[in-house]
């Protein structure tokens, strides 16, 4: 994944967004086993709260939040994106979180509307 320029003026904060994730993802999934009969509602909720908390922050940005939630099975999982956008400004990260029952991918995208 490129890196994006932390912290300057104007710029995507990948690391500030990522924290935010993180705090999100452990708040809806840190101390459950997988579950089937959960996944569409702690997908549901972990983006929601990402998102809300993105939005907090104040930054003129638009943000797409996706979250994969899936079963430690010793199953291969690859994913992989691609924007074409200003880098100087707009920006992504990507998180992957695990427990010893589940993995959790939240990927977030911000684009600049300043």
């Amino acid at each position: 994944m490129e890196e994006y320029q932390n912290g300057s003026e104007g710029s995507f904060n990948s690391e500030e967004a990522e924290n935010v994730v993180k705090e999100g993802i452990e708040s809806v999934l840190g101390g459950d086993d997988y579950s089937q009969t959960h996944v569409n509602k702690w997908t549901a909720a972990v983006v929601e709260r990402c998102l809300t908390q993105l939005v907090k922050l104040n930054k003129p940005y638009k943000y797409i939040v996706t979250c994969s939630v899936m079963q430690k099975t010793g199953a291969g999982l690859h994913t992989a994106n691609s924007c074409y956008w200003d880098t100087s400004m707009d920006g992504s990260c990507t998180v992957r979180w695990e427990n010893r029952t589940m993995y959790c991918v939240v990927s977030v995208f911000a684009v600049c509307i300043a």
